[in-house]
């Protein structure tokens, strides 16, 4: 392909939205131009799928776009990236999967609000894993590849978590507890607030 050629472009991202600055973050985000609906489409991502051995020959940058989609299996577009592969993570996002490759709007969206899913709803790797600068008030202060597994998190997000990370909570065989965030009366570490989980009272 000479360089006067388009790259095809592999993703579908929703016309409302679009790519801006967010150096405090690294790189670029993706902002609500106009207003979205719960349950809208927001985006598709498209690309090859590559096994574990394969991530691990990536550059640090590649790797950081690819999305894993089941055990052992990732999905990853060589090539220049484009615009739906800025979304960023949130560890309170108002974006959630709808099956393996696409994400929905969790709530409605107003213009000029960055759109964000949190990487436990899929990421289960260890290469996944960074120190979180997202700035939410319950900002975990690092995503794991095993957050997954936090009750809080489950039950939030039941329903858009990737089917894979889903079928795994689901083999758990245990019911979900209610949880309520109670905010510590400590000080607040940098951005991150101390928080707590306890089990609502039995009815």
């Amino acid at each position: 392909m000479s360089e006067d050629t388009p790259h095809p472009q592999t993703h579908f991202l929703s016309m409302k939205l679009r790519r801006e600055p967010y150096p405090e973050k690294g790189g670029y985000g993706i902002v609500a131009a106009s207003p979205i609906r719960r349950g809208e489409i927001i985006c598709v991502w498209g690309g090859r799928i590559v096994n574990r051995a394969e991530v691990d020959t990536l550059g640090d940058v590649e790797r950081s776009y690819v999305l894993q989609i089941e055990d052992g299996l990732f999905l990853f577009a060589p090539g220049p990236a484009e615009h739906a592969e800025y979304v960023n993570h949130s560890c309170s996002p108002n974006a959630g999967f709808a099956g393996q490759i696409s994400l929905v709007a969790l709530r409605n969206i107003r213009p000029g609000e960055e759109v964000c899913f949190d990487y436990a709803m899929s990421e289960s790797s260890d290469f996944a894993e960074f120190d979180c600068r997202c700035g939410a008030p319950d900002c975990r202060g690092r995503v794991r590849a095993d957050d997954w597994k936090r009750a809080d998190l489950q039950h939030r997000y039941r329903g858009h978590f990737s089917p894979y990370l889903q079928r795994r909570i689901d083999a758990l065989g245990e019911p979900l507890p209610q949880v309520a965030r109670v905010r510590s009366a400590g000080t607040r570490a940098s951005r991150r607030r101390t928080s707590v989980l306890v089990a609502a009272p039995a009815t």
